[in-house]
């Protein structure tokens, strides 16, 4: 066990990272790799599938030449991905026919806007558990099956994409199965990330025929569904391939979920909040798939081998640490670190709000024509007012989910435990405490992401026994408790609802 390890592939929106764990889930080998964001027009977001692949396996070399591991030394290989971002490629080639499209587009909302208009959903809702949105892997598989270029077959003719789907020509996938088809030659999904395509019944646990035949999406291009961490295992790395060695993979989690799971939040009630690009707060709520009357998804969370689903509720905002990203692009600051410190040079935002709604607001508001909005500035606004107020309005954001998260399930939540790369910024962390009024615990590891996905692996390969000895690895880097007055907190939120509803609908006449 000393010599062993497993080896964790996180492909995020912005870049691939590799990490390799020990028993401990301690980091071992480490590295990352960015890749192009592609917008052809507003609003639309793509990555190069093939150039993520191609990172992939440079970051799982680097990693293991840096930390001078040997492939055989890995037990097996997980897989944590941006959900809802799609892939179509060719089965025999491995090619994709158009670039992914990314869970952040928008080129659907008018798609999604027909199915508003037909009332379709609430039925939707009742077998996937989501909101009707662009967000999700339905409608962009449409898109591409109607709008990529035909491939040129050998006879120099064209067919229809979609016959070929149907013949088995052409596979459909989240970045998680086209993984794993480059890595194993096997097209396999897990239940966390089918549950993202709202083409998947959450309830009977299979694609759904009638989601199928809505958005024409032929069943024959769908990869396998199976639980999260797989004795059976999803295959082998080929020992002529660029490992050189057969490493089981075994495990995959779409990257919220793989949170949850690195965060330990095995039991209902436990709840987590990522971090990242956007920011995603998870409550595990068990076996039972919790329907939600506050604009929240109802979610699978993960499954273990020969074990029923949990489910989870999830509350998905759009822009967290892109809003961050943002004041960088328009060099209001050098690098993140800078916010904390402008921040704290001011007591307060003097009743500047923004809503960072680039590419449309997520929970609870669900408006895909919502903008990013600033609100209340005066002569005497300054960078550091609008440093802090986009720092606050991540809080906001999260306190919407929260109360929503509260209402729906019942369970009052006493701690939350935080990771992602914002979590770094104590003044963030200790800002985040204070609005929702709740403590804040983060944790020595806050690559959970990674971390989640490394665990269901190596409990499909028997390299951790069991669930509790993965708990006993959670170990606490520092916990934030309120320290502002609870009518403060609710006076500034009062006026956060005031902000958000000036910047809804706004998108209406650029799209016409």
């Amino acid at each position: 066990m000393a010599n062993t390890y497993v080896g964790a592939i996180d492909q995020g929106t912005t870049g691939t990272r590799f990490m390799v764990f020990d028993h401990s889930g301690q980091v071992i080998a480490n590295a990352y790799e960015k890749h192009e964001q592609i917008y052809p027009e507003p609003g639309w977001v793509e990555h190069d599938p093939v150039e993520i692949w191609e990172n992939t396996q440079q970051v799982v070399l680097d990693a293991l030449d840096d930390a001078d591991l040997e492939a055989a030394q890995l037990d097996a290989l997980g897989i944590t991905n941006q959900r809802e971002t799609t892939v179509v490629w060719d089965a025999d080639s491995g090619k994709p026919v158009h670039n992914a499209l990314v869970w952040q587009d928008r080129r659907t909302t008018d798609r999604v806007e027909e199915l508003q208009a037909a009332d379709k959903v609430e039925s939707i809702r009742e077998k996937t558990g989501l909101e009707c949105d662009a967000y999700f892997s339905a409608t962009k598989t449409e898109w591409i099956l109607d709008n990529a270029e035909p491939l040129k077959l050998s006879s120099s003719r064209s067919q229809d994409l979609r016959d070929r789907a149907r013949d088995g020509e052409l596979l459909m996938g989240t970045i998680d199965s086209w993984l794993i088809y480059k890595l194993t030659g096997n097209h396999i999904t897990d239940v966390s990330n089918a549950s993202r395509t709202m083409l998947y019944n959450i309830n009977d646990l299979e694609w759904d025929d009638e989601l199928l035949a809505e958005f024409d999406v032929p069943e024959e291009m769908l990869p396998e569904v199976r639980p999260s961490s797989d004795e059976d295992l999803y295959g082998h790395t080929d020992y002529e391939g660029f490992l050189g060695a057969e490493v089981p993979v075994a495990g995959a989690l779409g990257d919220q979920q793989a949170a949850l799971f690195g965060q330990t939040c095995f039991d209902a009630g436990d709840a987590k909040n990522t971090y990242g690009t956007g920011s995603f707060y998870l409550m595990n709520t068990g076996n039972e798939a919790v329907e939600s009357d506050h604009g929240l998804l109802t979610t699978i969370g993960f499954q273990l081998s020969g074990e029923p689903v949990q489910y989870a509720l999830e509350g998905s905002i759009f822009v967290t640490g892109a809003a961050i990203e943002w004041l960088e692009d328009v060099d209001l600051i050098n690098n993140a670190a800078q916010t904390a410190e402008l921040a704290r040079s001011v007591d307060s935002t003097d009743g500047v709000y923004i809503v960072p709604a680039f590419t449309g607001l997520g929970a609870p508001h669900w408006d895909g024509r919502a903008r990013g909005t600033i609100v209340g500035m005066t002569r005497g606004t300054r960078k550091a007012h609008i440093v802090r107020a986009t720092l606050e309005a991540i809080a906001y954001q999260t306190r919407d989910i929260a109360e929503a998260m509260e209402a729906d399930s019942g369970v009052e939540t006493t701690s939350l435990r935080v990771d992602g790369g914002a979590v770094k910024n104590n003044f963030l962390c200790q800002l985040q405490s204070d609005i929702i009024q709740t403590d804040i615990a983060r944790p020595e590891v806050d690559e959970t992401t990674a971390l989640g996905s490394a665990y269901a692996a190596g409990l499909a390969v028997g390299y951790w026994d069991d669930i509790d000895e993965l708990r006993s690895n959670w170990q606490v880097d520092r916990e934030f408790s309120p320290e502002m007055e609870t009518a403060t907190a609710d006076r500034m939120y009062s006026r956060w609802d005031d902000a958000v509803e000036r910047s809804l609908d706004w998108a209406q006449e650029e799209e016409e």
